[in-house]
């Protein structure tokens, strides 16, 4: 269905009235306004690209700078979320994109990091730990109206034009809503869980929701431990392989941040993969192939490809001072026979 008036006028953030005006090329409209009602009705399809149906270029100065600062490391979501940005800002010559990535759970870093971006961008997403000097960063950063849009991990009481991502607790309550199911209702059995890090908001709500339906609707689930492996698949391994050491007897696993692939390692070599509930999230090349052999039993996902789109469209709006209703992920779960294409 072809756009219309006013679909170009809820985009651009003025009346229908001031797009009849441009459209029809008739006066009493200013020059900016002008360039962003052409540039969203052309966006719309409303009215042609340039011949070669390459979006329009934008005019000199009006390219808006952003950047992202990403965790380091062997987390295959990030590294999805990193190619998505890359991929979807090069179809974007609006947008001047830069992606740094630094040591993710090294607050002083990221906070330096932030700090020196001060007169260098106009937006910046980020997935931070909830840290007073990351804090204090964001509010630098607002104070000099650099906008800011949270990813995957929030952090409250900060300046920031959105967070973008799922509601993490709730995804702690689907997973132990799932385990309950896997196990059967009232069998007892131990239950432990892994971390990247508990500094991260979003790795503490997970933790949060999945120990609340526990404790309300599974009482006979013992959760006997807690570990934080700092998402590398190779501690992930050592730790989960001293975990087995210490619980034989153990029976399911829930996994809220990365490293499935080496706590599956673990359980593999122990014979445990098949016997042991595991519970993980986002659906990624390791984690596909461990839904399709048996080890994972389900992954919740969050899209990293939504997150992306929802990230730059926020941050140019904010930026252009226009509104954009924001669509955030959905909660999916993924078993072995509705794995998606990625």
């Amino acid at each position: 269905m072809r756009s219309t008036l006013t679909d170009i006028a809820r985009e651009a953030g003025v009346s229908a009235a001031t797009v009849d005006r441009v459209l029809n090329n008739r006066p009493g409209v200013r020059a900016r306004t002008r360039e962003i009602v052409l540039e969203m009705a052309q966006r719309l399809g409303y009215i042609a690209e340039s011949p070669n149906g390459a979006p329009p270029r934008p005019l000199p100065g009006d390219v808006i700078r952003l950047d992202f600062a990403l965790p380091a490391g062997t987390n295959s979501f990030i590294k999805m979320l990193h190619r998505q940005i890359e991929a979807q800002a090069q179809s974007r010559p609006d947008l001047d994109v830069h992606i740094a990535t630094i040591e993710g759970f090294n607050p002083d870093g990221l906070a330096r990091l932030l700090q020196d971006l001060r007169g260098q961008t106009q937006g910046v997403g980020v997935i931070a730990l909830d840290h007073p000097t990351v804090r204090e960063a964001i509010r630098s950063l607002s104070a000099n109206d650099i906008k800011v849009v949270t990813i995957a991990s929030d952090i409250l009481h900060v300046p920031r034009v959105a967070y973008i991502g799922i509601d993490n607790r709730a995804a702690g309550r689907l997973a132990g809503y799932l385990l309950n199911r896997f196990m059967g209702s009232g069998r007892p059995g131990k239950v432990a869980l892994f971390a990247g890090s508990l500094s991260y908001r979003g790795h503490e709500e997970r933790e949060m929701g999945f120990r609340h339906i526990l404790t309300e609707e599974s009482p006979n689930l013992q959760i006997v431990e807690m570990r934080e492996m700092l998402d590398d698949r190779e501690k992930a391994y050592s730790e989960a392989s001293a975990l087995l050491e210490r619980h034989p007897d153990l029976a399911a696993i829930y996994n809220v941040g990365a490293g499935n692939t080496g706590i599956a390692r673990a359980l593999k070599e122990r014979g445990r993969a098949q016997s042991m509930v595991f519970l993980g999230h986002e659906v990624t090349d390791g984690t596909k192939d461990l839904l399709l052999d048996g080890t994972l039993d389900a992954v919740i996902d969050q899209n990293p490809r939504v997150e992306a789109r929802e990230a730059l469209n926020t941050l140019t709006h904010a930026v252009r001072g226009l509104p954009y209703e924001l669509h955030q992920p959905r909660l999916q779960v993924i078993f072995k026979e509705n794995i998606p294409e990625i």
